[in-house]
Order: structure tokens, then sequence, then C-alpha cells
């Protein structure tokens, strides 16, 4: 229960009866299916009369049951410890976008992460994550959940602009026997979203003591790390109760790529060259 409506039901526990109790315990079983279920529904999950969700609603200062439900959908969309669940996550972007389509809500929501992108962003912090790749003697890449696909799609990249990288969240055993050779003379790069796992933590703790240097590329939830990266990019991938968008670290990585195109002397132009000519050599 937020915060907001246990304040509101200790303001008005005086005018209460035994149906209100009812419905309450009914919206507070499952308040994401309160947030889209209509005042109908919420009473006859609660066996009471049609009408008792709109009394409700009215005694707690609300004209009617639909600003009520606004209520609930509120604090639901603005609670972000609701959103570790992946239902609750989807629930509220259902209740953001009931009065649009599911395509225009996604693309709205994607739209405004990356507009505050270029505000989070510094443009000094991707030359100095293109800097910390090209120098580096090997570079590790590390992502999990919805990073995995992520880093993934870099490490391809990075191969192809010339630069040796191994992907260790994809390996199938784990990152153990591809951190045999882990040296200062290498680079850490890790995906984190949401929240860091204890693989992630290890990861760091074993690059610290070999002294590695690390550059973390996070949302604000993932960006929780110790200790801390050598070099740290995070922003937010979307208010809570929107779509938590994978394009802003894309254009994150991307704009890094790019970055490394035009600062590293021909060494990526002249690897994504060669790639090509083995590509048509290859597909032959």
């Amino acid at each position: 229960m937020s915060a907001e409506l246990q304040k509101l039901i200790a303001a008005h526990a005086s005018r209460l009866t035994t149906a209100d109790s009812r419905l309450l315990d009914v919206l507070l079983q499952d308040p994401l299916r309160a947030a889209m279920d209509t005042g109908k529904d919420i009473s006859d999950r609660a066996n009471v009369h049609p009408a008792a969700a709109v009394r409700l609603a009215k005694r707690l200062g609300f004209p009617g049951y639909p600003e009520f439900r606004a209520f609930l959908r509120e604090n639901l969309t603005a609670g972000e410890d609701d959103f570790r669940s992946p239902a609750a996550r989807v629930m509220a972007r259902l209740a953001r976008s009931e009065e649009s389509s599911s395509l225009s809500a996604v693309i709205e929501s994607e739209m405004a992460a990356l507009a505050g992108l270029r505000e989070a962003v510094a443009d000094g912090e991707i030359t100095a994550a293109a800097r910390e790749i090209a120098k580096a003697r090997q570079l590790y890449v590390y992502g999990r959940g919805h990073a995995a696909s992520l880093s993934s799609l870099v490490s391809r990249r990075l191969r192809r602009s010339g630069y040796p990288v191994i992907d260790i969240g994809s390996h199938i055993t784990g990152p153990a026997e591809l951190l045999i050779n882990l040296g200062p003379e290498d680079l850490l790069l890790l995906f984190a979203f949401r929240e860091p796992t204890a693989r992630l933590q290890e990861l760091l703790t074993t690059a610290r003591g070999i002294g590695t240097r690390v550059l973390a590329i996070t949302d604000v939830g993932g960006g929780r790390l110790d200790p801390k990266p050598d070099l740290h990019i995070s922003a937010p991938r979307g208010a809570a109760g929107e779509s938590q968008s994978l394009v802003v670290p894309m254009t994150i990585t991307n704009a890094i790529i790019l970055e490394l195109a035009a600062t590293d002397d021909g060494r990526s132009l002249a690897a994504l060259a060669r790639y090509d000519e083995l590509k048509k050599r290859f597909a032959r």
C-alpha cells in the first residue's frame, strides 16, 4: 500500500463502513489490478452492492470512482518500489496508455527518455569512454537480463571495428574461465539496469583487485555500484510506469563507437573495410 493511500484511509477511518472495509481489502490484496478495474469490477469481487465502490470513493473525498481509480494509478506509476515486479511494470504502462494505442504509448515513452539523455550525459563522458576503449589491451563486456542483448551487440560492433572483445555475459559457464588473463591493461565494460546483481558486484571487486579499469553504463537503479567504476555513464531509461528504454543505453554506446571511429587514427575504418572484404569472401 502506498503511503498516500494509507494517509487517505487513516484520515477517513471513522466514516468507513463494513462494505468499505471489504472493498479496501480487495483493493489492497491486488493494487495492480485495482488500478485497472472499474468500480463495478471491484464491487463484484468484494461481493457488495455495485454502487458501494462509488460510495467508498466519495467517503475518501473523491467526486466518484473514476477519480479514485486515477488516484490509485497515479500512486502506482509514482512508486519506484512497485516496479521490481515485471507484472507491476506492465500494468502501470497499461494504466498510462489506456487513452492511446500501445504503439503510441511506447513511442512517446522512448522519445521522452531520449529527450532526457542530452541533459544526463555530457560529450566529455563519451570522449573519455572512447579513450578508455582505445587504449585497452583487451575488452571484457558484461551484461545480464535485458543488458545481455546489448552487451552482445556492442561486443560484435567493437570486434568489427578492430578491438579484441570477450563477451563474458553470454558465456554458458559464466565469467570465471574467461577472466584468467584479466590484467591491469584491460578494460571491463559493464551494463547494469534496475539494480546491480551480486555477480556484477563480484566482477567489480575482482577487477579492482587486479587493477583493471572499469567503464560502467547504467540506468539510475543500476548505478548503485560498489566499488565505484573508473568511469560511470548513467542515464534514466524512462520514468516509473513507462517503457524502460534500451534505446537510451544503445544510443550512448553508438555515440562511443562513433567517437572511436573519429579519434582512433583510422583503426576502426580500416578494420571495418577488412571485415567487409572477409564477409564477401565467406559469403561465396
